[in-house]
């Protein structure tokens, strides 16, 4: 980049600075640019005896600044060859003591684009030499990229000397290749102009070849950072100033934040430099690359494995090549995908380097060969680029220094698989102790095949570190020109660069980290006739002069079988002849390779061969080689075992060198040490007693459990006990002393050291079960080879039984030998469920519920859990779920992860996949294949997060499908329960297939397919994608397009077979779930490049592994993710599917249940508001229509006063279904209830609009009797004011006027009377049965004549003898099904007996009539329009047509005329109170004797008011008030009903939910009261009791709170009322007096406002004359006088008992309440009476509810006994052998209830165990009440299982508040 000073920057040097930013932040290639038009800032240094100062000096003038004293460097400005430049001249500098002050203003002031380094030619000082290493000093390493040397000469033949000069002169060609091998010659008087702008060039050039970069304060800044970090590390004295290690810029090495708790500081592997040691110059280079890489701070933040193995934006992406910064991330993602290319990694540049040293470019001379390529040859290793290419070998190598111990494991474990050579012993790069990494080598397996003396062929496999194998070692003394490596190479696999060597791609001569290193390799045989060695043998390989690395020599002449030395033409003299000697005489083979020697093999004597390499081939010196070290094998006895190593002297061996690596090591051989001795087979019975025949005999019963079989209930609880009892003996079983040694070494807080012990105890069980695993699975295949062949003869003799049977033995066997990590996991899962299951807990010596936090961590650290148990094919739930709610403790109950689940045949490379796909560690060896299914998390980086909104990737991997060694026990039931329990549990799945082989695609395919149907009809969306492995020339194109076709294809095909199976609507694969061939359809190739065991892994496979690793991420960002909180819940709920069999008519979606519940819960409430605003709304417009404000009602106009609550509701329902922390599952009804929302507004505004319309209709029919009324009150106010007139004489005589107005009033009354009937009392029985006489002619039957109150319809067990059936029925059932299998029957047994369907459609009916008949004796209004026998006519025609059209339609029956009339009178019993009461409401308000007797104190106030002469004003007033005291009151008792009913919806715990929780409090309720009645009435009729539930606990709150609640509502509402009266009054006279109006006008005024409040307007004064009414001032003050005591006097009267009584029926709490929560569905299970838990009336989709109940309750009995059911129809669905008779003609399997007609396929009931204890607890409680209820009894088939005895009250009542 290019800059000047502020002071002199311009327009366009502020361009150049933003064009160079843009270029370097991009890495852009851009032209270089031209600066002559700009400004250069140089900064000049070095010793002033180079220059002359002098006025004809071009650059510096006369003078030295620096000689003189000055506190500030101020810049020369200088005009050379038209380039401007500031020149900072700091020639001396670094010799002054204040240099620093003056530095730090340099660089914060000015950006530097080059410093010039003056020497003087041929006198190079020590001054001089020092000058370069003071501006590293200072400056830093970079500096050097800026710098150029300039060369001063005093005579022009010592410039023409320069050449031969640096070839003299060493440490000056040091010093200039330091600095890129750039220089420039000028005089030392810089005077020539020539020279000057040939420099000016040569910096111009260096700019831009720099990228225009420029020296900056942030450079400077950086290195301050490192000197002040090197002074406060203790690694070295405080005199050295070497550069340091920068320990700032940690981003790369960062500890992750979600696993703080499991890293931190980790001491294994970490090296530090003793306080006492200063960094050496020949530190600078490791110093250096360790910056370049940008690992500085690796001493004490170690890369750890979780930070290499998250989910990072790098490791997304495909890397060819990368900037030198991401080098390291880059090597090691290709690394942990085994993609041998790690060690090929291209560097960007900026420009391509130029390694010449660059002429001047405008010479116009012409030069030749000589001057222009032989001239400088000498120079030829300089050139202008700024630093050399990193090494490949020490990318890897610093990547180890820098690892922590897990992390170099897992390393070394990869490079293994790669093929490469290993590091065997390592110096430190800075103290340079050689460390044995032991460690890094324990997971190491070696493979190979040999033949034994029978020339068989033999497999072979052992850990490394125990191998004990010939080992050939490789070393070098000096300098040679063959490479030892690509020798090695040669001998072990020609094909594959196993060593590193100069000729590989990368290769660079600045090789830092690799000198004196030990790699190792091994050759593994194949057992075949081309093998290269018939036996496996290590080849150690020194690198770099053997003379200088003295230890590793002697460790490897000492340990290896034969030694191989490349030597050059060595005299005796050489200083490592005596070395040399000394293998010579030893007696272990030795062979020399000359390098300067062309002869071929010879031996010089016995185990002493040479071999020349000179000008020979190579395959040909290979191949002696080859020859020649078997030879000396076969001599050989010696053989090297890896362990002993560590055994030597002054090595440092990371596992002794480690605490937590020694403590971890430690623990695991102490618990191996428990092992000893011991019969393999029988270890896990031992030591592991709770996961064997215990755990599987459970798991057994569990399923059968879940699976029905027998033909008794009893069974079933039998079942439970049996499951009890073997929880209660695996709790009683001994923890061997083997678990609690694990238990206790794993619950401590040392995370790196349980980690150790984790990995080594995992590593050691492997060790101890491989010898007799293998002889096992040897014997396994003879057995099976045997059984083939028998088949293959079609052999079906004794001895093909024989074998079977000695097959299955040989693979129990196996499953017995298996033993690892994942069985001690599983059993302290087994020891953590029994306890959860027993009560009385025995003392453990820990504490049981520490164990699922122990899984926790191993799944944090890395481990995987297991999921599935693959033996037992169970998922231990209990355990399962409590450590998933350990790991949301430990991470986060917001923890979001994406499921990743892995299906496919055995030994497909699921396992290998996953592993390279994320590093992972699932078991891939021979005779360790997954078995059942495991699960791991991968965590995904920060920064990748908020892009893909999850926190975890959990891996699922699982067993292969049809295991061959499983054949005869596995199943393909086994596969589809493993198929669709991963498929639904995973939001995607990797389906892999093995090569294209169509039977092997159609084994899984078809599982697969069916799974996704599955899944398609239980709401989960899982998605997947196909990878096909193994598949050649996967670079085929038009191939690949045909495969992708034929796979789609073979998916319809199976898609067909699928949906017949689960009958299910789909013809294409498509029609399942979204697919795209294209892209969901992977091509995997071959897993080996050449043939196993020493083919690398295939860099095709790694690229096909990066870009399904970036096809999963590409859906992950698309799918719903899983809460950790949800992920417990969905994996208990398929699992419980699974157990049922019937998967889609099983499962069980609780989160979706639980989600569901919260929002009906909300609906409850958004209903609610929209309820209660449209009652505010109903209530004005009826005051107004009773005050004829208004004539008509419209539904918009409803609508539009529902607008605001309307669109709070709408904003309200939005925030819910956006912020819910169940979001993603609500949004599946959001439009449904969005709808159901708009429905319920439409539905409120059209039953309010009905309401108001009957008020309007009733309004005008009783306008007569209001009329009337109205005309008696004023006719009294008429007359008595014109009997006070005559009386007024006698206005003090009070007994006078009270005796005339007595007088008067009884006369007048009279009158009244005798023109008005009196209201009678009304008896509605007596009015229903004459009419029902009329009807039926008096043929009203005998029994029902009494005056049975007691007796209704709505009791009625069966309605069998209330019909009369329309044909002839067969008959009985039971005499033709006589057979094993059970029946049960209906609650009759008659052979004239209804249907339990018949009989659910008479009940339906009954409850719809009641329903309908409720709502028309409301719609009667009698309160306000009388009772009239025409209303009984009304309800009895409206029953009549209910049952006519009923028994006309579709049923068998036809209704006995007693039917109809019980129907009528038990209706009208129900609704005789409410009708009685509301004609005495009508009675008080309208009968004119009580009505005016009510009213007599009043008259007399007035009529004394006109006697003593009041103004008109002021009787007016008085009468005003008298007639709004009515009005007053019941506005009051409205109001506060409304307010009441809110609060009691917030308050009361029973009626602030929906009808579930209502339902629920009935439940306690009954419970607490035990009353058998109750309980009958509630299951018989549940709508009543509902209602009578929501009454009593109205009823009861208003006991409860009247004075603190109802009371202060009724006084707030009174003074509310009284307010706005008042304001009316005094606007009223301020109107009036403002447009001189009359009393007419005043009252208009008045009453207009108060039309929406009070029922009150001028027609109810339209008889009083107020004509001659002018004082309006007095007349408000009257009203105000009189208002206050006819609001004191209502007030007086507000008690309970009249609270309920003054309120209409349509305004109670208890009405509005009722029509609120049970406005849903009513429909009644058909077997048990449970009722629809819908909250919508007539809602779509079938009836369900949560917990059904024991049959028995609604009276159903066995076929020809007396036995009630005790079975529940959750479990009697699941029965395969369980039957009923719907009709006299069917029997149907329980399990297939919905073919048994219309009304049971609308029924939904899940097979399964979800039963309510509670009422289990109800049926033994009331077991004497039922069967007298019944006349039947629990006993026989239908006993009450002993178990049901154990719940208590306390139990049934927790139940309800657990499940409800």
């Amino acid at each position: 980049m290019t800059s000047v000073d502020d002071a002199m920057a311009n327009k366009e040097s502020e361009s150049v600075v933003q064009t160079s930013h843009r270029r370097r932040n991009s890495m852009e290639i851009n032209p270089p640019k031209c600066l002559k038009e700009s400004s250069l800032t140089i900064v000049l240094f070095g010793n002033s005896a180079s220059v002359q100062f002098e006025c004809e000096n071009i650059l510096l003038g006369e003078e030295n600044p620096i000689k003189t004293e000055t506190s500030r460097i101020v810049p020369l400005q200088r005009e050379i060859s038209e380039h401007h430049i500031s020149l900072i001249n700091m020639i001396d500098l670094h010799e002054t003591d204040s240099v620093d002050p003056l530095i730090d203003q340099l660089v914060n002031e000015h950006k530097i684009h080059i410093f010039v380094f003056v020497v003087r030619l041929g006198q190079l000082t020590d001054a001089d030499k020092m000058g370069l290493e003071w501006l590293q000093k200072v400056f830093g390493d970079k500096v050097f990229q800026f710098v150029i040397i300039l060369f001063t000469y005093e005579r022009e033949e010592e410039c023409d000397t320069i050449k031969d000069y640096l070839k003299k002169d060493p440490v000056l060609e040091q010093l200039l290749e330091k600095c890129g091998g750039r220089f420039h010659s000028c005089n030392k008087m810089m005077n020539n102009q020539s020279e000057m702008s040939d420099l000016m060039n040569k910096i111009e050039l260096l700019f831009n070849e720099n990228n225009q970069q420029r020296y900056t304060g942030e450079m400077y800044n950086t290195v301050l950072k490192q000197r002040e970090s090197l002074k406060n590390s203790e690694s070295q004295s405080a005199g050295c100033s070497e550069p340091t290690i920068n320990k700032e810029r940690m981003e790369d090495t960062a500890t992750s934040k979600t696993g703080e708790k499991h890293g931190g500081k980790n001491k294994d592997t970490e090296t530090t430099v003793r306080p006492d040691q200063c960094l050496q110059q020949d530190d600078t280079k490791q110093i250096n690359l360790f910056r370049r890489l940008h690992l500085e701070g690796w001493q004490h933040n170690k890369l750890r494995t979780a930070d290499v193995l998250q989910i990072s934006e790098h490791s997304l992406q495909s890397h060819e090549s990368c900037d030198e910064e991401e080098l390291i991330q880059t090597f090691l993602q290709k690394l942990l995908m085994m993609d041998y290319r790690a060690r090929y990694i291209n560097i960007n540049k900026g420009k391509e380097q130029d390694h010449t040293q660059r002429r001047d470019k405008n010479s116009e001379n012409q030069g030749d060969i000589f001057d222009d390529v032989f001239k400088d040859v000498t120079l030829s290793k300089k050139g202008t680029s700024v630093s050399e290419q990193i090494h490949p070998m020490d990318v890897q190598m610093a990547v180890f220094h820098c690892a922590d111990g897990f992390l170099k494991q897992l390393m070394v474990t990869k490079l293994s698989q790669c093929q490469y050579a290993l590091p065997l012993l390592v110096p430190d790069p800075f103290t340079q102790q050689i460390e044995f990494p032991l460690w890094t080598f324990r997971q190491i397996n070696k493979s190979w095949k040999m033949r034994n003396t029978n020339n068989e062929i033999i497999s072979q496999t052992h850990p490394v570190y125990k191998a004990e194998t010939p080992m050939v070692s490789f070393f070098r003394f000096g300098s040679v020109s063959s490479s030892k490596s690509q020798l090695i190479n040669s001998l072990i696999n020609e094909k594959h660069n196993t060593f590193f060597h100069r000729n590989c791609p990368g290769s660079s001569r600045t090789r830092v980290l690799m000198d004196g290193v030990v790699e190792i390799a091994w050759f593994c045989p194949s057992g075949k006739n081309t093998d290269k060695f018939t036996d496996c043998v290590a080849f150690c390989n020194l690198h770099s002069d053997a003379g200088d690395h003295e230890k590793q020599l002697q460790i490897l002449t000492e340990m290896a079988s034969v030694n191989v030395v490349l030597l050059p033409q060595l005299d005796r003299h050489d200083k490592s002849a005596a070395i040399i000697q000394n293998l010579y005489k030893d007696q272990k083979p030795l062979i020399f390779l000359f390098t300067e020697d062309e002869s071929a093999v010879n031996e010089m004597k016995k185990g002493k061969f040479k071999i020349g390499l000179k000008h020979r081939n190579q395959s040909e010196v290979s191949e002696e080689l080859r020859r020649t070290i078997n030879d000396c094998l076969s001599e050989s006895t010696s053989s090297f075992r890896f362990e002993d190593v560590s055994k030597h002297s002054d090595i440092r061996v990371d596992e002794e060198d480690d605490d937590d690596c020694r403590r971890g090591r430690e623990a695991a051989q102490q618990m191996m040490s428990l092992l000893e001795d011991k019969d393999l087979t029988e270890i896990k019975e031992s030591f592991l007693p709770c996961q064997g025949k215990l755990w599987h005999q459970w798991c057994q019963k569990n399923k059968e459990l879940h699976r029905p079989r027998a033909n008794e209930t009893e069974l079933e609880s039998r079942k439970h006990t049996e499951m009890t009892k073997i929880r209660q003996q695996q709790h009683e079983s001994d923890i061997s002393e083997f678990m609690k040694y694990f238990i206790n070494e794993t619950d401590s807080d040392a995370a790196n050291k349980n980690i150790y012990f984790l990995k080594l105890l995992e590593i050691h069980l492997d060790e101890y079960i491989s010898a007799d695993l293998s002889a096992i699975h040897k014997k396994y295949d003879e057995k099976w080879s045997t059984v083939v062949r028998l088949k293959e003869n079609y052999d079906k003799s004794e001895e093909l039984t024989t074998e079977q049977a000695e097959l299955e033995r040989v693979s129990e066997e196996l499953q017995a030998a298996a033993f690892g990590l994942q069985h001690i996991m599983r059993e302290i899962g087994q020891i953590y469920e029994s306890c959860s299951s027993v009560k009385n807990k025995k003392d453990l010596q820990f504490h049981f519920s520490s164990l699922p936090s122990l899984a926790a961590e191993m799944m944090i650290s890395g481990f995987p859990l297991e999921l599935m148990d693959g033996d037992a094919a169970h998922v231990p739930v209990i355990w399962i779920s409590a450590v998933l709610d350990e790991l949301i403790q430990k991470l986060g109950d917001q923890t979001r992860v994406f499921v990743l689940s892995v299906l496919g045949l055995q030994s497909s490379g699921k396992s290998t996949m996953l592993n390279a796909m994320f590093g992972l560690q699932f078991a891939v060896s021979a005779g360790r294949c997954t078995r059942g299914a495991f699960m791991q998390l991968v965590r995904v980086s920060d920064e990748m997060k908020t892009q893909m909104n999850f926190d975890y990737i959990l891996v699922v991997d699982t067993e292969g499908l049809n295991a061959l060694e499983l054949a005869g026990r596995s199943t393909r039931h086994h596969d589809n329960e493993l198929a669709t329990f991963v498929v639904g549990l995973a939001n995607l799945t990797l389906i892999n297939i093995f090569g294209e082989n169509p039977s092997e695609m159609q084994d899984i395919l078809q599982i697969v397919v069916q799974v996704l149907m599955r899944m398609k009809k239980v709401r989960l969306n899982p998605s997947c994608v196909f990878v096909h492995q193994n598949v050649s020339d996967v670079t085929a194109g038009e191939k690949n397009k045909e495969g992708r076709r034929r796979l789609q294809e073979t998916l319809d095909e199976m898609t067909k077979l699928a949906a017949e199976e689960e009958v299910y609507d789909a013809e294409y694969f498509s029609d399942v779930i979204r697919f795209d061939a294209r892209n969901d359809v992977k091509y995997f190739a071959h897993l080996w490049e050449g043939n196993p065991p020493m083919a690398p892994p295939n860099p095709n496979y790694c690229e096909n592994i990066q870009e399904l690793k970036e096809t999963i991420m590409s859906h992950a960002e698309k799918s719903d993710k899983i809460m950790l909180t949800h992920l417990k819940d969905r994996i208990k709920d398929i699992w419980e599917a699974l157990l049922k069999e019937q998967f889609v008519f099983s499962f069980r979606n609780s989160l979706e249940i639980s989600a569901y519940r919260k929002l009906e819960t909300e609906y409850s409430k958004w209903s609610w508001s929209l309820r209660s605003a449209m009652m505010e709304t109903e209530n004005k417009l009826h005051n107004k229509i009773e005050n004829e404000v208004i004539h008509e009602v419209e539904e918009t106009d409803l609508q539009t006063e529902l607008k605001m609550t309307s669109e709070e509701v709408e904003e309200s329902m939005s925030e819910f279904f956006e912020k819910d922390k169940d979001k993603d599952i609500l949004i599946h009804w959001k439009t449904s209830f969005e709808i159901k929302i708009k429905d319920v507004q439409e539905n409120i505004a059209r039953e309010t609009k009905r309401k108001l319309n009957e008020i309007l209709q009733q309004r005008d029919l009783k306008k007569r009797i209001d009329a009337l009324k109205t005309h008696h009150e004023n006719t009294l106010y008429e007359k008595s004011k014109t009997l006070a007139l005559k009386l007024k004489d006698k206005a003090n005589d009070e007994e006078t006027l009270k005796k005339e107005f007595d007088l008067f009033w009884k006369q007048y009354v009279k009158k009244i009377i005798t023109d008005t009937p009196a209201i009678k009392d009304i008896d509605i029985l007596t009015d229903v049965k004459r009419l029902l006489n009329d009807i039926h002619q008096g043929c009203l039957p005998v029994d029902h004549r009494k005056d049975d109150s007691d007796y209704s319809i709505f009791n009625v067990l069966s309605f069998s003898e209330y019909v009369i059936f329309k044909r002839s029925t067969k008959k009985e059932i039971q005499d033709a099904v006589k057979d094993a299998c059970q029946t049960v029957k209906g609650k009759s047994g008659s052979t004239q007996t209804l249907s339990p369907e018949n009989e659910a459609e008479i009940k339906s009916l009954v409850t719809d009539v009641e329903q309908q008949t409720d709502r028309m004796i409301q719609s009667f209004n009698i309160s306000k329009m009388g009772y009239n026998i025409s209303c009984i006519q009304k309800l009895t025609g409206c029953i009549k047509k209910r049952v006519t059209e009923h028994q006309e339609g579709p049923v068998n029956y036809k209704f006995k005329n007693e039917f109809f009339m019980v129907l009528v009178l038990s209706i009208c019993k129900r609704a005789n109170k409410m009708i009685t009461d509301q004609q005495r409401l009508f009675k008080e308000a309208n009968d004119p004797v009580l009505y005016l007797e009510r009213k007599r104190a009043e008259y007399y106030s007035i009529f004394q008011k006109y006697c003593h002469g009041a103004t008109s004003a002021a009787i007016f007033g008085e009468i005003i008030c008298q007639k709004l005291k009515e009005p007053i009151e019941q506005s009051v008792y409205k109001k506060t009903a409304r307010d009441l009913t809110g609060e009691m919806r917030s308050n009361c715990s029973s009626l602030n939910g929906n009808r579930s929780n209502l339902e629920k409090h009935i439940l306690k309720t009954l419970a607490e009261e035990e009353d058998f009645d109750k309980y009958m009435n509630y299951i018989n009729n549940p709508r009543d009791h509902f209602k009578d539930f929501i009454k009593d606990e109205v009823s009861q709150y208003i006991t409860d709170k009247f004075s603190v609640s109802v009371l202060r509502k009724m006084k707030e509402n009174i003074k509310l009322l009284q307010q706005k009266i008042m304001e009316a009054a005094c606007e009223s006279t301020e109107h009036v007096q403002m447009n001189r109006g009359d009393a007419g006008l005043w009252l208009k005024s008045f009453t207009h406002p108060l039309s929406g409040e009070l029922i009150f307007s001028e027609k109810d004064l339209s008889g009083v004359k107020h004509d001659d009414v002018d004082d309006f001032n007095l007349l408000e003050d009257v009203i105000r006088q009189e208002l206050l005591a006819i609001v004191s006097d209502i007030s007086s009267r507000f008690s309970t008992k009249t609270f309920p009584v003054n309120l209409d029926y349509k305004f109670r709490p208890d009405e509005i309440l009722f029509d609120h929560l049970c406005h849903c569905c009513w429909v009644q299970c058909l077997f048990c009476n449970a009722i629809c838990t819908n909250t919508i009336e007539n809602h779509d989709g079938d009836h369900s509810v949560s917990f059904h109940r024991v049959i028995g309750l609604s009276g159903i009995y066995y076929s020809n006994t007396d036995n009630l059911s005790a079975h529940i129809c959750t479990s009697a669905v699941a029965n395969n052998n369980l039957y009923f008779c719907p009709n006299e003609s069917q029997k149907i399997l329980w399990r297939d209830y919905r073919t048994a007609g219309d009304d049971y396929a609308k029924w939904s009931i899940t097979p399964d165990l979800s039963e309510l204890p509670y009422w289990k607890w109800f049926v033994c409680r009331f077991q004497k009440d039922l069967e007298k209820h019944y006349s039947k009894t629990f006993g026989g088939q239908g006993k009450i299982p002993d178990e049901w005895e154990k719940y208590s009250k306390q139990d049934a009542l927790e139940s309800l508040d657990k499940y409800i």
